[in-house]
């Protein structure tokens, strides 16, 4: 099932095949499978889900070290050939949902009668996340504050180098943001675009999340930092004061101005310039003049 000619003749038998509107590339190479695997560092006690199972050839590892899998799959032509395939283990179960309306941990509550979930054991959660839906996926991961551990992915390079990215890098943004004040970010190895199948047009990344078990920030209003950062980064090449000034945000330039005074910030630095926490102190600042 690892090889092009393996996954032919089974879209052959099941009458299906890689739909590009879901971004199906499937993994052909075993060693990267394994390194992925490596990564989790799974063990009989761990609950995984997975994101994306398409036709097994990662699921049937994940099955081999953890204790139990749910496979959530958005497919159902892929889902009536995964069970076909998945005869071996027999913890898995597979799901036909969507990830993006999915409640993760209701999921696994009602698949363990509590044992994981928000009231139970955290689980981990892999996936080979199609390129085109990375980012809202992660954002529901991350704002879902699901009682996940650690979440292994692979996802285009690109994206992997945005989500690790420190400030004053290139690919550091308002994703960067995101995910480093639910997460501590880690890329482990690079992908190559060879071992898919289909061939995508770009190489991968796995990247490994380490969920924090606090935010990487102290701020008073969680979705105002968020509407700070977005507003800082929309006029990426403009100075703090004029990308802040008449944003979203609805500030004036006085107001601007005063509070990024008193959280000790140049009004003339770049939004990809500042830390988290120095985003959190401006967040802080701009409530604390408006009150």
């Amino acid at each position: 099932m690892i090889s092009p000619a393996a996954i032919r003749n089974i879209m052959h038998n099941h009458g299906i095949s890689c739909r590009k509107s879901l971004g199906q590339n499937f993994l052909i190479d075993n060693n990267i499978i394994h390194k992925i695997i490596a990564s989790a560092e799974l063990t009989k006690s761990d609950l995984v889900v997975e994101i994306g199972p398409g036709l097994g050839a990662l699921t049937t590892e994940i099955a081999h070290k953890a204790g139990k899998v749910i496979a959530v799959e958005v497919d159902r032509g892929l889902l009536a050939a995964l069970s076909e395939i998945l005869t071996g283990p027999q913890n898995v179960e597979m799901i036909l949902g969507d990830a993006l309306k999915t409640d993760f941990d209701r999921l696994v509550g009602k698949s363990t009668g509590g044992e994981y979930g928000s009231t139970g054991k955290k689980y981990k959660l892999m996936a080979n996340l199609p390129y085109y839906i990375t980012s809202p996926i992660l954002m529901h991961l991350l704002l879902g504050r699901f009682n996940i551990s650690i979440v292994v992915i692979m996802l285009q390079a690109e994206v992997a180098e945005r989500l690790a990215a420190a400030p004053g890098s290139k690919a550091y943004g308002a994703l960067s943001l995101a995910v480093q004040y639910f997460a501590k970010p880690e890329i482990l190895f690079r992908v190559p675009r060879t071992v898919f199948y289909p061939k995508p047009g770009v190489d991968s990344a796995v990247v490994r999340l380490m969920v924090r078990p606090e935010p990487g920030a102290v701020v008073r209003d969680e979705n105002m930092l968020f509407n700070v950062i977005r507003s800082a980064f929309g006029k990426r090449r403009k100075t703090l004061l004029n990308s802040l000034t008449g944003s979203a945000l609805g500030i004036d330039r006085e107001t601007c101005l005063s509070s990024l005074k008193k959280a000790g910030i140049d009004p003339g630095r770049r939004a990809e310039t500042l830390s988290l926490a120095e985003f959190a102190c401006l967040t802080n600042s701009i409530m604390g003049v408006n009150s």
